[in-house]
């Protein structure tokens, strides 16, 4: 199965831990994601994560090319908990430690009341398996998240779990990956 992964545009409510919040949009936003498939077509399906930022674009897309669309729930970000709407540099303010453990491991330390990031690679890697064992063969755009595909990246890279929030994905970025029966993920060019 060929997968190519787009990550939503840049929101009204800008970066940080966005998590689960359910942000819109900007127009930038939009441009963003319709340059990055500009001149791609021939999805057999669009899976998205259910937020808004990834989903309004995938409804968007699927009618205009008359693909299938499947909303998948755990396709959505890592749930940072108390830390969901907090910018990096305001925690900086009195959080500095917990935010360093978990830029440098985000494996071992979890923010308070986060979903663990060992919990988002499993419902991440079991949709990815579903996705494989009902549609090998075929060539899906999976809309989602930074978080996903940092993590679908590092996971194609043989990178070590340490390491996750090393991989750079930027608003509208697209990226392709093939995913073997096995469940082993190759990176490919778009």
């Amino acid at each position: 199965m060929i997968a190519e992964l787009l990550r939503h545009g840049e929101t009204e409510r800008g970066g940080g831990f966005r998590g689960s919040l359910d942000d819109a949009l900007t127009q930038t936003g939009w441009q963003q994601m319709r340059q990055a498939v500009h001149q791609h077509a021939g999805w057999d399906l669009i899976v998205t994560s259910p937020l808004q930022r990834c989903a309004t674009f995938a409804a968007e897309l699927a009618q205009l090319h008359g693909a299938p669309l499947e909303i998948q729930a755990d396709l959505r970000e890592l749930h940072f908990g108390e830390w969901e709407g907090w910018h990096p540099r305001d925690l900086m303010q009195d959080q500095a430690a917990l935010l360093a453990r978990f830029w440098d491991d985000p494996y071992a330390f979890t923010p308070p009341g986060a979903e663990p990031v060992a919990a988002f690679r499993q419902r991440v890697l079991a949709v990815m398996a579903d996705l494989q064992r009902r549609h090998a063969g075929r060539r899906i755009l999976i809309i989602s998240h930074a978080g996903v595909m940092r993590l679908l990246l590092a996971r194609a890279r043989c990178w070590p779990d340490r390491d996750l929030l090393q991989v750079e994905v930027s608003h509208g970025q697209l990226i392709s990956l093939h995913l073997s029966e096995n469940g082993g993920l190759t990176e490919s060019s778009a």
